[in-house]
């Protein structure tokens, strides 16, 4: 079979394509065709070595693929030959609270990940592809979607009649975006650009700020929202933090997820966090149970990805470059076969 293998923290061009044999699978394990692959940001950091001595080498990169069953082990009776199917991104967490063991099993960074045209996976960390979904879109699901899903959903907690605050046009918030809309919760969306911003109205957004013209955001949201919002999914991270604070209700909450705004600024408002009782909500993909549930609520509601664009295998150097420039609008998707 051929795989991409990173030798070190090389970068874009340390990615090399390699053959090795196929897996079998053994007991309890099922072998996936592997037929499509999305990139996260997660993924860009760890081809750049941004997680340092923690990370392995060598390393198949990237968490979030689709397949099919090419053939299963002994002991194996919930899937069979043909079934599509879904990884989960962290393999050892079945269910239940997080814990340092289960995230040690996170796909293309702790563990070989789905750069691959094959991979062996445990039966209990694979779920059944939505019907309506092809092998592409349903590769965008197990860590931009779940982590979405987790923000507003399973920590969130989003009820009808609440608002929401998204941030920029990445898969993380653009799956946030539709959950929300899911819940039946109202959405202020954040961009930079005016056309991605009408393209966010198009996914549903009821208002919208352009936080280049706009700034001071935070502030314009909590206004048109009445007390402020109740929930802002962070992808910024520290460096957008004031203003979501600023935007968040009295006892509402913040779901940080992302580092893509760069450093604190000096004036960093956390006392006013304090002062207002938000909640800082760290969150981190999900569990088997959590994906299966996400994938059960898609299939009810029909919902579809947002998939940006789409590149061979042979083209996966240009992906990760696709997505280095943030002129993607959800996912980048890498067809595999």
């Amino acid at each position: 079979m051929k795989c991409y293998e990173l030798q070190g923290p090389s970068g874009i061009d340390g990615l090399a394509l390699v053959d090795k044999p196929a897996p079998e699978p053994g007991d309890g394990q099922v072998l996936v065709r592997l037929r499509a692959a999305t990139l996260n940001y997660r993924d860009l950091i760890t081809v750049k070595g941004g997680y340092g001595t923690r990370q392995k080498f060598p390393l198949v990169p990237v968490s979030d693929g689709a397949g099919v069953v090419e053939r299963v082990g002994p002991g194996v009776r919930e899937f069979a030959a043909g079934d599509r199917v879904i990884g989960s991104f962290f393999e050892g967490w079945i269910g239940g609270e997080p814990s340092e063991a289960k995230m040690r099993s996170a796909l293309g960074g702790a563990v070989d990940g789905v750069l691959s045209e094959y991979r062996v996976f445990p039966k209990h960390a694979l779920v059944r592809t939505p019907e309506h979904l092809s092998d592409i879109e349903a590769a965008a699901l197990p860590c931009a979607g779940l982590t979405a899903w987790s923000a507003i959903v399973k920590l969130g907690g989003v009820k009808p009649g609440q608002t929401v605050l998204t941030q920029g046009t990445g898969g993380v918030s653009l799956f946030a975006v539709q959950f929300a809309k899911m819940c039946g919760a109202r959405v202020i969306a954040t961009s930079s650009s005016d056309a991605k911003i009408e393209r966010l109205k198009q996914l549903g957004a009821d208002f919208t700020l352009n936080y280049k013209t706009a700034p001071d955001w935070g502030k314009k949201a909590r206004e048109w929202s009445g007390q402020g919002v109740d929930l802002v999914v962070e992808v910024g991270g520290v460096g957008t933090l004031n203003e979501s604070i600023r935007a968040t209700r009295i006892g509402g909450t913040i779901a940080f997820i992302g580092v893509l705004a760069g450093p604190p600024p000096s004036d960093l408002r956390l006392p006013l966090m304090v002062m207002q009782q938000q909640r800082l909500q760290g969150v981190t993909v999900g569990s088997v149970e959590d994906l299966q549930a996400m994938v059960d609520a898609i299939t009810t509601n029909g919902m579809k990805p947002v998939i940006d664009r789409t590149f061979n295998f042979d083209q996966t150097k240009d992906a990760f470059a696709h997505m280095e420039s943030g002129a993607h609008f959800g996912k980048v998707a890498i067809e595999i076969g």
